[in-house]
Formats: structure tokens, sequence, C-alpha cells
């Protein structure tokens, strides 16, 4: 097992940029509506960050073990959900040995920082019954590809075809693989690509979640964009 693999780029920076994002409910809300129906009745989340994506997932009613690599980020989830019974807080690491029986697998912008991304599928899928799922959000296309994408360690960007084959390579059957936020796409290559803006909390960030995102996920909820900010996975766990 490569202990280094989550580590990749700046740590400092992705903990920055984990809260800056915070004020973004809308798309937060949006990606967690995405991944419920397939999550079952206990899922383990990879790199569960400051835990954001797990409250919320937890307001809806969903059984959850959270996990992260780094002792600063455990410590923070420990203590954010020390009281809640609806969520458990274990170390863990990608690629990892590690087998379990849970419904499903959940890790939301953490493959593109494993560079053996085929191994961290893999192990994800031996920490799901035969049956259960994997789902996945990672960033979608090379042009996206910006200096701030390298300073947090992302080693590729995806496009839909990829994931599958990445999928299959793991062992794992591709039931749903699309893009989302289209929108966002265009907004990442301009202000981040070009302009070397990084993510940040601001009144145009807030007005994008507030007035663009619901705009986003309801057209997108009735046609498949060829293209967007990122991809939107599910796979599942077929017999051995």
């Amino acid at each position: 097992m490569n202990d280094n693999a989550e580590l990749a780029g700046e740590q400092g920076l992705q903990t920055d940029t984990l809260d800056e994002l915070t004020a973004a409910v809308n798309y937060r809300n949006v990606l967690v509506g995405l991944s419920l129906p397939w999550l079952g009745e206990h899922a383990v989340e990879i790199g569960s960050g400051n835990g954001d994506y797990a409250s919320s997932w937890a307001e809806n009613g969903q059984r959850l073990t959270v996990t992260e690599a780094l002792e600063s980020r455990l410590s923070i989830l420990r203590e954010r959900f020390d009281d809640d019974p609806l969520i458990d807080v274990e170390e863990m690491w990608l690629p990892s040995d590690k087998e379990a029986a849970y419904s499903a697998a959940i890790a939301y912008n953490v493959l593109e920082h494993i560079e053996d991304d085929v191994a961290a599928l893999a192990s994800m899928r031996r920490l799901v019954r035969v049956g259960g799922h994997v789902v996945v959000i990672v960033p979608a296309f090379e042009i996206g590809m910006s200096e701030f994408d390298r300073k947090i360690g992302h080693f590729r960007r995806y496009r839909t075809s990829l994931v599958a084959d990445r999928m299959r390579a793991a062992g794992l059957e591709p039931v749903s693989v699309r893009y989302i936020n289209f929108v966002g796409l265009l907004m990442w290559v301009v202000l981040v690509r070009v302009l070397r803006q990084p993510p940040r909390n601001s009144a145009a960030l807030r007005l994008y979640d507030r007035l663009v995102v619901p705009l986003v996920a309801k057209l997108e909820s009735k046609v498949k964009f060829p293209f967007g900010q990122s991809v939107f996975a599910v796979g599942q766990r077929l017999a051995d």
C-alpha cells in the first residue's frame, strides 16, 4: 500500500479550499442528492474532509462511516460527529487491502489525487458487498487543468469514457456515468485556469450558488450535456 497516495498536493491549500467552499450550500445539496439513491442502509465515505457532505447525508437519514487519512482532519471529524448516532469516524487510506460489506462507498473529488486510481477503485470495491455501489465525483476535461489543480495534487482530469474504463479495470460495472455542472466548467477555465483565481468564499460564489446552481441542476435533470465541470459516476460490484 502506498501510504502517501491520498496525500498528493499541498494539504494546507486543500484544507483552505474545503473551508472556502463550505458556503456553496446549494451545490453541495445537489451533489448529496445525486448520490442518495445509490447509498443503501450504511455507506462509507472516502476522504470526508471537513464533513460537510456527511452532515448533509445524515440530515437525510443516511447511516454513514466517514474516513480520512490525515490526523488533523480526523480530529475535525471526530469532534464534529462525536454525538451523531448516524455517523462513525475511521482512519483510512487508498489504496487499501481492507475488506468490508458496506452498502456503498463514496469518494467525492478524491480519485484525481491518487496516482493509481484503478487500485483505489478496486479498494473501494472491496469495501462494498456484492450488489453494492461505488459512487465517485471527479473533475472533468483536461482543458480545466490549472496551476491550482496541480498545487492541490491533481494527477489528472477525466472524461466519462475514462471513468467507465477505470471502473471496469477495477472490477466494477458502470451503471451511471455522466457530466455535471456544465456552466461550472466554463467558469473554472476562465477564473481558475486563465485568470489564476483559486476558488474562494466570495459574494460572486454565493450569488452563483444561489441563482445559477438550482437552474443548472434542473436543466441537467432533463438534459444530458456533453461536458461539465465534473463526472458523476456509479459502479456496481457484481458477483466475483
